[in-house]
């Protein structure tokens, strides 16, 4: 994966230039937070673009977000699922796959419900839910 300073979300889509596009599984996120825990804990440097994550995002905690909703910049993500660590970690560094098993430690899947680009250094909070359950 290429870092990269920006990129555009687009609604139902994903990220433009993604080779795969819609579907529930449109970005996936990465907590930075997380991913330095995870490394440490291993006491192993490894960069965060091991993981293979969309997005690198710091402040908040992914653990158990399904059905909440992510604002990044100006645009909103619907999470949807955990993103299971697979047997490119175990390649990358031995016991990463199963380090990140645990809380969320492989991050989240999201689809876009507004779009927008997004850059580096953009305020990432979480939003109102979508659907009032009430």
């Amino acid at each position: 994966m290429d870092p990269v300073r920006s990129a555009v979300l687009e609604p139902g889509l994903g990220l433009i230039g993604n080779a795969n596009r819609g579907g529930r599984r449109q970005v996936t996120l990465l907590s930075g937070e997380r991913w330095t825990e995870i490394t440490q804990a291993l006491r192993v440097e490894l960069d965060p673009s091991t993981r293979r994550a969309n997005l690198l995002i710091a402040g908040v905690d992914l653990q158990r977000s399904r059905g909440r909703v992510l604002k990044i910049g100006s645009a909103r993500l619907l999470i949807n699922g955990e993103t299971r660590p697979c047997e490119r970690m175990e390649e990358a560094y031995p016991g990463l796959q199963a380090a990140m098993r645990e809380r969320w430690g492989g991050g989240a899947f999201a689809e876009v419900i507004e779009g927008g680009e997004v850059r580096v250094g953009d305020a990432v909070a979480w939003d109102l839910p979508l659907f009032d359950a009430g």
